[in-house]
C-alpha cells in the first residue's frame, strides 16, 4: 500500500471512534496502527487497520515473552549490511528457542507428492503461428473495418491453408510476419488469455474458425504442434516439497505459539485466533 493509500486509510478512519488496543496493559498507539496499515492491503480501510492492529498485538506478545525469558541477543546483519533492530533480534531468538518446527520426513514428502501430482508437471508447450490484423476498440470505424478484414483473411486461409505463411508475410501486423507468422514455442502466460484459450481448443494443424480478439486486434491462429507436459520425478521436486512443508509447519507452529501466549495474556481491542481455533492441544 502506498503512502497515499496509507493517508486514505487514516482519513477514512478519522471520524470513527478510536479503539483502545493493548497487550497486558501496554497500549499500542492508534497512530502506530494507522502507519502499519500500509503493509496490510485490504478491501476496506477498517480491514487494513484491523489487520495492522493484530500484527502489532502479535509483535507485542512476542516481545513481552522474549523479555520475560531474559534472552541475550546480538542483532544480525545480512549480506547487504542491513542490521536487525534489537526487537527483531529478540523475536527471532524467541522463535528459534521456543517454537519447534518439525522437519518433513521422506514419507510426508512422498505423500504430498502423491496427493498433488498435477502441481509437479512440466508445462505444456505449443508451437503456433498467427496472422494479426491490428485493431483498437477506441476507434469504432477502424475496429469494424479491421474485423471485416480479418474475416476475409480467415476465409482465404480456410480455402488455401497451405498459403498461411505467405499470407502472414504479406498481411500480418505482427513482427512475426517476417517468419511467416511463426511464434515459436509458447508456454502458459506467454500470450493473452483469449489467445491461450483458442490454442487450447485446437488440434495440431488446426486453424481457428473465428478471428480471436485480443487487446492487439484480431488473430487467425494455427496450432502447429503441442508438446504435452510430463510428470516430474519425485527426486527432482523433493527439495521443493520439503521447503514448502517446512514453511507450512513453521507458520502453523508460530500461530499455535502465539495462540498460547494470547490465551494467557490480556489483549484488548482486537481478537486473535484462540488455541481451540487452531486445534492446539
Amino acid at each position: 500500500m502506498s503512502q497515499t493509500t496509507s493517508c486514505s486509510v487514516q482519513s477514512a478512519l478519522a471520524g470513527a471512534p478510536r479503539i483502545a488496543v493493548s497487550v497486558n496493559g501496554v497500549e499500542i498507539p492508534h497512530d502506530w496502527i494507522s502507519r502499519e496499515a500500509q503493509n496490510h492491503p485490504a478491501p476496506t480501510p477498517i480491514g487494513a487497520w484491523t489487520a495492522a492492529a493484530r500484527a502489532l498485538v502479535v509483535r507485542e506478545l512476542l516481545l513481552q515473552e522474549a523479555r520475560r525469558s531474559d534472552l541475550q541477543v546480538e542483532p544480525a546483519a545480512d549480506a547487504e549490511g542491513r542490521r536487525e533492530t534489537e526487537e527483531e533480534a529478540l523475536i527471532r531468538a524467541l522463535v528459534d528457542t521456543r517454537v519447534a518446527i518439525p522437519a518433513p520426513d521422506e514419507e510426508s514428502c512422498r505423500r504430498y507428492y502423491a496427493n498433488n501430482r498435477a502441481r509437479f508437471r512440466s508445462v505444456d508447450i505449443h508451437e503456433a503461428s498467427h496472422i494479426l490484423i491490428a485493431a483498437r476498440r477506441g476507434d469504432a470505424t477502424a475496429f469494424t473495418a479491421a474485423r471485416e478484414r480479418a474475416l476475409a483473411m480467415l476465409a482465404l486461409v480456410q480455402k488455401e491453408p497451405h498459403r498461411f505463411a505467405d499470407l502472414a508475410r504479406a498481411h500480418s501486423d505482427c513482427p512475426s510476419a517476417s517468419a511467416g507468422g511463426n511464434l515459436g514455442q509458447l508456454t502458459q502466460g506467454a500470450t493473452t488469455p483469449p489467445f491461450e484459450q483458442a490454442l487450447a481448443g485446437l488440434e495440431p494443424g488446426g486453424i481457428t474458425t473465428e478471428p480471436v480478439e485480443t487487446a492487439y486486434g484480431f488473430h487467425i491462429i494455427r496450432l502447429d504442434r503441442r508438446i504435452a507436459g510430463a510428470a516430474l520425478p519425485f527426486e527432482i521436486v523433493h527439495d521443493r516439497i520439503a521447503g514448502y512443508l517446512t514453511d507450512r509447519a513453521q507458520r502453523t507452529a508460530l500461530a499455535q505459539f502465539v495462540a498460547r501466549l494470547a490465551a494467557r495474556a490480556e489483549v484488548k481491542g482486537v481478537e486473535l485466533p484462540s488455541a481451540a481455533d487452531l486445534r492446539v492441544h
